[in-house]
Order: structure tokens, then C-alpha cells, then sequence
């Protein structure tokens, strides 16, 4: 028997009219029963160690086709977590691209094989991919909104540049759908309500009334922890309740219809712009967590025995047979004909091409536009003559500018240029109440470095944050999916660390684990480092090579005002994510400074430069130990003949082998220095690869300078004792040279 039925798009105009017709009934369980058999296909192979890993949507499938149906893919934005598989099918993935996942096929269009099953993504449904993480989506949903919403306010801003410019622009390779009535939506498990992200998406999309659909599947059990451990008083609905602007629905879901009437009005009070939605529906499992647990060792039978009472599919069919919709012998011809459909799926699915591993490195970092080429080469001070750079710049070869007043110039140039960018932070804003600006000076961020940019471009682009860095990231990678280019600043370096599950396990990894489809290349400026004579412990840390480790990541530690002002612009128009950290000691020192070198100075990444040729060692450095390492080395030239060649790196990843490799065959000997601690700090890299590959080059072994392995002190005698001082590297050039 063939049932025709109406595509997930059309459903909800053929809703609209009244209750649901015969067929769209039948469609409705036959998502639901293809999602099924699809989860029981693959245990069939998982047991037949066909497959490495399954996870399953049973007992949530009626909730996932409800909101599938309500919504329009390709139209709206979808940020599903791994247990979506009926709201996935609903929306358009076929069963055949779920079992490539399964398989881990070349030709999975989700990842290639690189991600686990029911990890979904597809650009052409706008479902953005999903990683095994827990409620990190949601800020990512946030983002999406704000810059969907930025686009219909500003249409403009859609467009590429008529030309890539003389320094690239990542703009030529992220298209930009938009539409002015679009809603956001994403789902997660009751237990991961648990999880702090979850409350700042909240707090962000009930404050800018943004349209985004959160969806709790509430299936009473995280793995093993049941609801009341996790949420008190066992109901997230009654601890969201007060939130402002939200629009709330507690739904039974194992009840199809009921879900698709709740997706409905939530949909329909976001593209009203009244603001968000919170469905809520309880849900059953009758599966354990995944094929990797066993929920007999901690459910009874009776428990389990409630749930399978409560199927959602067995509901679905006993209403089709009560009301004459079908009959027993047409739905298990329906069943049996989607349970070949799953079969033939998988079928396919194993004879598929793997994946070669030759191509395991691409899609690390963007192969569209790389910032280490002659693009971003523009490294050369001009003549005065041409006006820019707002209020810290004026005029090419104007006066020596610091480094905060460059950087503050190259991020008024870039906004100019580029209006898809936002910049924003803990107090970046001049004001937070606008209507402020005609009185007050204004913030401009803690050391002042976004200053005059609201003033200049407005509330829409520079605004106040939370105090929640995992917010700031996770609504940037939300903006950055959609082709705007967020440059947000942690406040200080050291807290950082809350943003970390956003930056290691979402950012960095987006375009890798998406094969190509999704990237977000932000910028995250950092204030970092030590030598502030009182920062102490929570305001001097540096901790750089914890993401150097970080595959995916763009990482910049420039040492001087035009060498920032020239890599912060290569990181704004470049195509990947970039960690550009600042040392705070550096912002307004005076030995540093610049004049204002022009609106398209770039530098490329993984250039150094040699600061101070030498001929008898060779010091690699970064950062604020440049100034340290020059004091250093006039005085082991002027007290012991000793002339020391300085390499700044720079850039930290990618770095520049080639010019610390013909340093240290010039010279033979090579000292590697940084502010961080001395133990399983970046220079052992450095160290190790000079020994590995460089080792007949060399006349005396591979010497180290760092901080103490402990953390930075308030006291000023401990600190200066703590970091490495100029009399510790000259130390270090004696005894090396001597050697």
C-alpha cells in the first residue's frame, strides 16, 4: 500500500485550518515508525559490531514530529542534540544519510565519518551540527537569532564585498540566507538543564525577546540520575516560570497532536516577535540511554514496564485503528514497508566508501582563505596623507600611538569596512542606557581599548554582555555560523576558563567535525600576562599553550602596538577562529609604540620577526618577554660581547620554524623564553622540535626560560621573583654561551 502525504513544510498550512486531516495523521506515524525502525536497525548492527555506537530516539519521537511539522526547514534554524532522530527525518534527513553516519561512510554528509551517529547536520535543512555535548547548542541558537534578526534589520550587510580587498576577506566564502519571520529552534534532555549554559541562553533570549524555541525532552532520566536528583522539585517548567517574555507550554509528549498544537503556538508567538518559547514535554524511555547502558541496573520493572505503557507509537496507532483511519492489515503493510525502507538504508549504507586517511587533516582550518599567505602582507608603515582610525588613529605616519590606542584604531577601521561586525564583552560598551552618551565620557572596556566604538557604530553592534564567558563564546560561534564576524573580549585571560567547553569542544572543532559544511570564525580578544605589580593570582595568568593544543584555533600574542595593530586586523578578515591575546603590560608602554600605519596594514600569521639581529644565540620569544629579552641582550653585548639574535614569534599557531631553524643554524646555540611557567609550557615544543630536527646544528644543549611552577603573588618582591626578569635571561645567555 503507498500513502501519500504532504512534506514536513507543508504541513503546518494544511494544519492551520482546523484538526488534523486522515493523512496527516498517517503521516505523523509513519515519521514516527521510520524513526524506529531506523533506531532498531542500528542496534541490529551495533550488536553485529557493524556499527560503533547507538543512541536512540524511543519514546521522544511524537514530541520531535510535532516540532518538525510546526517549523519550516531550510526556512528556520535547528540546533537538535544527539537524540533528535524523528525531528532530523521530519525535517528531510533521509535514512539513508543516517545509516552513512552509522557506518561512518565517506559520503556521510553530516561529518564523513567523523562524528558519532545521530550527530546531525545539513546546510540545506539548516541544521547545524551538533556535537555530544550537553545544552552548549542552546547559546549557539542565541546567537543564530541575533544575527538573523541583525540581517533583517540590516539587509546590507548581507552582501560580499564587491572585491576580496587587498588583504582577503572572509566574507567571499559565507553566504547569508535571512528571513525576517524566522525562528530558531533547539532541543536538550531535562538533565541537562542542570547545566549553567542552559540558564544564561535563557537569560540572553528572554532579554532581547529573541525568536528561539527551547525544547526540553524530558524523559525522566539522565543516563541513570532520575529527574528529581537533577532539577528540584522535579520540574524545570516551574523553575522557568518568571522568566519575561517567554511564551510556556507543559505538553504530554507521547501525544503527537498535543505537541504539534504546543510547537504551533510557540512558533507562532516568536515569529510574531513577542519573543522565546519553552515547550517542556514528558517524555518516556523505553530504551536504555544508549546501547552502551543497561537500565535494568538501576530502573524496576515495574518502572519500565509504565513507560512501555506509554509508548508514543503504540498511542499513535491505537488512535489510527479507534478512529477507522487505517486498519490492522494497512498499518502492518505501513510498517513493514518502513521497516524495508530501514533495512535497505543500511544495506547500502555498508557497502558505502570509507573514509581515506589522507584526508584526516582537511577542514582543520579553512582552505578558502589561509592567513599565512601573501594576502595579509601588507607589513609597511605609509606615508601621512590618508585619515582613519577613529579616535586613537588620525593620519598615516601620525605620532607613535601605544598599543591599546591601535588596537582601538584597527577595530573602528574594520567596523567601517565590515558590517557584519559586532563587537561585544563584559563592559566593552561605552554605555549600557544609551540615552546616557550625551552626558558621560563612557567605559569602553576595562582598559579601554573598545572605546568610542558605540559612540561611532551604535547599540545594534557594541553592547554590554552578560558576566558569563561561556555566554559571550557560545553566542559568537551562533553569530559566526551565520556569516557575521563577532570580535568579543574576555575580560581578563584569567577567566577565560568558563568558556573553555565552548572554545575546545565547539569553536575550534566546528568546520572539522562538519566536514567542511559549518564555521564559525570569530575573534576572542584577551587581555593576558603578569608584571602589573599587584595582579596576583586572578589578574596575571598566562596558560597560552593549553590552546595551542587546540586543533582548529588560530593563536596571537603580538608584543608591540603596530605588529597588534596588523595581526588583529589579518584575524578580523581571515576565515578561521583566532585567540588574540594582549598583554595587559604592553597596552601603554611607551617603548612600543607606533604611528598609526593606515586602514589596510596586515601582517600574516606564522611570519616572526627578528627584533635584534645576533650571531652567537638565538632567543625565541613572544609577548612581554620581547622588551625583557632586549634589555637583556644589550647588556650581554655591552658586558660580555655577546651578540643575541631575538626571534618574536608572534604568532603562536601557526608559528615560523623556517625563521627559528636559520637562526639557530646561524647561530648554534638557542634559548627559548616565556612569561608562563617553566614546566610543559609552549617553549617545550619549541625545545623539543630544535633537538629532534636541528640537533647537528647545535654546539651547547637547548635552554629554557620561565615563570616558577607555581602562581603569580601580590606581594611585588614575589612576583618580580616569580616571572623572568631581564638579570634571569642574561643569566641563562651567559651560562649558555660559555658552554
Amino acid at each position: 500500500m503507498e500513502l501519500a502525504v504532504p512534506s514536513a513544510g507543508a504541513f503546518g498550512t494544511a494544519v492551520a485550518s482546523g484538526g488534523l486531516s486522515p493523512q496527516q495523521m498517517v503521516q505523523i506515524y509513519r515519521l514516527m515508525f521510520l524513526s524506529r525502525c531506523v533506531d532498531d536497525r542500528e542496534i541490529l548492527l551495533k550488536r553485529q559490531q557493524k556499527i560503533y555506537f547507538q543512541i536512540s530516539a524511543a519514546g521522544h519521537e511524537a514530541l520531535q514530529v510535532g516540532a518538525a511539522l510546526a517549523l519550516r526547514p531550510g526556512y528556520d534554524w535547528f540546533f537538535p542534540y544527539y537524540r533528535d532522530r524523528a525531528l532530523c527525518l521530519a525535517l528531510g534527513v533521509t535514512p539513508d544519510e543516517m545509516m552513512l553516519q552509522a557506518v561512518g561512510a565517506a559520503t556521510d554528509p553530516a561529518s564523513g565519518g567523523r562524528q558519532m551517529p545521530t550527530h546531525w547536520s545539513s546546510r540545506s535543512l539548516h541544521i547545524v551540527s551538533t556535537s555530544s555535548c550537553t545544552t552548549t547548542q542552546l547559546l549557539h541558537a542565541v546567537g543564530c537569532a541575533e544575527a538573523g534578526r541583525y540581517f533583517s534589520r540590516h539587509p546590507e550587510a548581507a552582501a560580499k564585498p564587491e572585491t576580496a580587498g587587498v588583504a582577503g576577506d572572509y566574507r567571499a566564502f559565507h553566504d547569508v540566507e535571512f528571513h525576517g519571520d524566522e525562528v530558531v529552534f533547539t532541543s536538550l534532555g531535562e538533565g541537562s538543564t542542570s547545566q549553567g549554559e542552559f540558564w544564561e541562553a535563557l537569560n540572553t533570549a528572554s532579554n532581547q525577546k529573541l525568536p528561539v524555541i527551547f525544547c526540553v525532552e524530558d524523559n525522566g532520566y539522565a543516563i541513570s540520575t532520575p529527574v528529581e536528583v537533577n532539577t528540584p522539585g522535579g520540574n524545570i517548567s516551574k523553575l522557568v516560570a518568571n522568566f519575561p517574555n517567554f511564551h510556556f507550554a507543559e505538553v504530554d509528549g507521547t501525544d503527537a497532536e498535543a505537541c504539534l498544537r504546543a510547537f504551533e503556538a510557540a512558533a507562532a508567538h516568536c515569529r510574531a516577535g513577542l519573543g522565546p518559547a519553552f515547550v517542556h514535554g514528558h517524555c518516556v524511555r523505553p530504551y536504555s540511554h544508549s546501547l552502551s547502558d543497561d537500565d535494568r541496573l538501576y530502573r524496576s520493572a515495574a518502572e519500565r514496564e509504565a513507560d512501555a505503557m506509554r509508548d508514543p507509537l503504540a498511542k499513535m496507532q491505537m488512535r489510527l485503528l479507534r478512529e477507522g483511519i487505517l486498519t490492522a492489515d494497512e498499518i502492518n503493510t505501513l510498517e513493514y514497508q518502513l521497516d524495508r525502507e530501514a533495512a535497505e538504508a543500511a544495506e547500502r549504507a555498508l557497502v558505502a566508501p570509507l573514509p581515506t586517511v589522507a584526508g584526516i587533516t582537511e577542514h582543520v582550518y579553512s582552505e578558502d582563505l589561509d592567513p599565512t599567505s601573501s594576502a595579509f602582507a601588507q607589513e609597511r608603515v605609509e606615508a601621512p596623507g590618508s585619515a582613519g582610525g577613529g579616535k586613537a588613529g588620525g593620519e598615516k605616519g601620525s605620532d607613535p600611538r601605544t598599543m591599546a590606542d591601535l588596537i582601538n584604531a584597527c577595530l573602528h577601521d574594520e567596523m567601517r569596512r565590515d558590517p557584519r561586525i559586532v563587537v561585544y564583552g563584559e563592559d566593552v560598551a561605552d554605555v549600557s542606557r544609551a540615552e546616557a552618551l550625551a552626558e558621560v565620557k563612557g567605559k569602553g572596556g576595562v582598559f579601554k581599548l573598545t572605546a568610542g566604538l558605540q559612540r561611532e557604530f551604535g547599540s545594534e553592534r557594541v553592547f554590554n554582555s552578560p558576566l558569563a564567558e561561556a555566554n559571550i563564546v557560545g553566542r559568537a560561534i551562533g553569530y559566526g555560523l551565520r556569516g557575521m564576524k563577532p570580535v568579543v573580549e574576555i575580560q581578563f585571560f584569567d577567566y577565560i576558563w568558563p568558556a573553555m567547553h565552548q572554545i575546545h569542544n565547539e569553536l575550534a572543532v566546528m568546520r572539522w567535525r562538519s566536514n567542511g559544511t559549518w564555521a564559525s570564525p570569530i575573534v576572542l580578544r584577551a587581555p593576558i600576562g603578569g608584571y602589573l605589580t599587584g595582579g596576583s593570582i586572578y589578574h596575571s595568568q598566562s596558560g597560552e599553550s593549553i590552546f595551542t593544543h587546540i586543533p582548529g584555533l588560530r593563536v596571537v600574542f603580538p608584543s608591540n602596538a603596530l605588529d597588534a595593530n596588523g595581526l588583529l586586523r589579518t584575524a578580523i578578515r581571515c576565515d578561521d577562529p583566532v585567540l588574540f591575546l594582549e598583554h595587559k603590560r604592553l597596552y601603554r608602554e611607551t617603548h612600543d609604540r607606533a604611528p598609526y600605519p593606515g586602514p589596510e596594514f596586515a601582517i600574516p600569521f606564522g611570519k616572526a620577526k627578528i627584533v635584534r639581529p645576533g650571531t652567537d644565540i638565538t632567543l625565541v620569544t613572544y609577548g612581554a618577554i620581547v622588551p625583557r629579552a632586549l634589555q637583556a641582550a644589550q647588556r650581554a653585548q655591552r658586558l660580555h660581547g655577546i651578540e643575541v639574535e631575538i626571534v618574536d614569534l608572534r604568532t603562536l599557531n601557526p608559528y615560523d620554524w623556517e625563521a627559528i631553524a636559520t637562526s639557530v643554524r646561524k647561530t648554534s646555540r638557542v634559548i627559548v623564553a616565556h612569561e608562563d611557567m617553566l614546566s610543559w609550557g609552549y617553549g617545550a615544543e619549541i625545545a623539543a622540535r630544535i633537538g629532534d630536527e636541528l640537533f647537528d646544528d647545535l654546539d651547547a644543549p637547548v635552554r629554557r626560560v620561565g615563570s616558577m611552577d607555581t602562581f603569580v603573588a601580590y606581594q611585588p618582591v614575589l612576583e618580580e621573583a616569580i616571572l623572568p626578569q631581564p638579570e634571569s635571561i642574561l643569566k641563562s645567555i651567559v651560562d649558555l654561551k660559555a658552554y
